[in-house]
């Protein structure tokens, strides 16, 4: 019996006992679906995080200098009384960065906040996230603007108030009118709108087009954080290559700085997006270490009773088994007859279990901030997977029917 004739004889017998093939492959659909929702959801935050998150919080190909680490997972409280007890970073450590630095980048000092903003129209809008930062910090964030212009170095050193706005805190203020030369309010001080900045979307449900962007020595940065303070320097060397020895510069320059001794820890927290995106890749390997592994245990499960259904098909067919036997058919034809449509069985709930769970990734990515990546990969795992679950399923039954005698077979009723 070829192996085309072996799946059309399957199918037929499904189709036969729908109700029955489907609880005989329950246990493959789930199986797949949940490996399939869970790798695809785990594969989308995975893309996130590395071209989203990590270019928002840190910027791409940039250090960060901070009194504490941006991202810090310890449930220690003492560590966060240590954080707090550090020195604060400033204007001046940025100068300092600037001058010693012996590689040539973009340096920016940033300093943020949340708060409300109000238009010339009187017109008000919560929880902007307002920045004080230098120049380049545009240049570093690659933060486009579509209307307008940016700040320049010079209006930043004067202490100029002017304001960049994101696309959401414009629309919302101005609504149809050109904000370019309208003014704001933050906290009671008057800003001049020279620019807007292109849409960003979000970021884990947060708006990032909620937004400002004010020069650092203007009236915003002593709005965000006190006199001389900056919440963290930010350094991007032109050339990728010189990520280690900028990092090196900044490390040394600081613990002069901060008068540290050689046994004595760093004082302030440096970070790439690179190193600070570790603890996302450990969780990553987990879960796609573990969800297999869950996976599995239903795909066994499953495996059971397909064999099992299987066994009973044997024993319910046992005279078309002993009919074929005294036509001529071979063991190895009644043997390869039962792992065809046991495989067909798996493969078709792998089919189901891997729509399925698309569908449930799409749901997830469309009801919440989490995005979902369908990864072509792991669906050629899910379909060996079925396949390989099917054969083994029904290697019992079938070398049990492939050995029943034809002449006590045609006796059964």
């Amino acid at each position: 019996m070829s192996l085309l004739e072996g799946i059309l004889l399957a199918l037929n017998q499904i189709r036969a006992q729908k109700l029955k093939s489907f609880f005989a492959v329950l246990g493959v659909i789930i199986g797949t679906m949940f490996l399939i929702t869970v790798v695809s959801v785990v594969e989308g935050m995975n893309r996130y995080m590395e071209e989203d998150f990590a270019g928002a919080i840190y910027g791409l190909n940039t250090i960060t200098l901070s009194r504490e680490p941006e991202i810090s997972f310890s449930s220690d409280p003492d560590v966060y009384r240590e954080y707090r007890r550090r020195p604060r970073i400033t204007f001046q450590d940025a100068d300092a960065i600037r001058a010693g630095l012996t590689v040539p980048a973009l340096v920016a000092v940033e300093s943020y906040s949340g708060g409300n903003m109000v238009s010339e129209l009187g017109i008000e809008i919560e929880n902007v996230w307002l920045t004080g930062a230098s120049a380049d910090l545009l240049r570093i964030r690659d933060m486009d603007i579509e209307q307008g212009r940016g700040f320049t170095a010079p209006e930043d050193r004067a202490g100029v108030p002017v304001i960049v706005l994101g696309a959401e805190t414009a629309s919302t203020l101005f609504g149809s009118l050109d904000p370019i030369g309208r003014s704001v309010k933050v906290r009671g001080a008057t800003f001049r709108v020279i620019g807007v900045m292109k849409k960003q979307g979000s970021l884990f449900g947060m708006s990032m087009d909620n937004r400002a962007l004010a020069p650092a020595r203007s009236p915003m940065g002593r709005l965000v954080n006190p006199q001389g303070i900056v919440d963290r320097v930010l350094v991007k060397p032109f050339e990728t290559d010189d990520m280690a020895q900028a990092q090196i510069d900044i490390e040394a320059i600081m613990r002069v700085r901060h008068k540290l001794r050689g046994a004595e820890d760093n004082d302030f927290a440096i970070e790439t997006a690179a190193e600070s995106m570790s603890f996302w890749e450990n969780i990553r390997k987990i879960l796609m270490i573990a969800f297999p592994g869950l996976v599995s245990i239903a795909l066994v499960v499953g495996g059971i009773v397909i064999m099992n259904i299987m066994l009973v098909s044997v024993t319910e067919r046992t005279r078309e088994i002993g009919i074929r036997k005294a036509l001529g058919a071979r063991r190895r034809d009644i043997h390869v007859q039962v792992l065809v449509e046991s495989a067909t069985l798996s493969l078709l709930g792998a089919l189901l279990g891997i729509a399925v769970g698309v569908v449930l990734a799409q749901i997830v990515q469309a009801l919440s901030p989490l995005p979902a990546a369908i990864a072509p990969v792991w669906m050629g795992v899910s379909v060996m997977m079925g396949v390989s679950v099917g054969v083994i399923a029904g290697l019992y039954p079938a070398a049990r029917a492939a050995r029943l005698d034809p002449v006590v077979a045609l006796r059964a009723e």
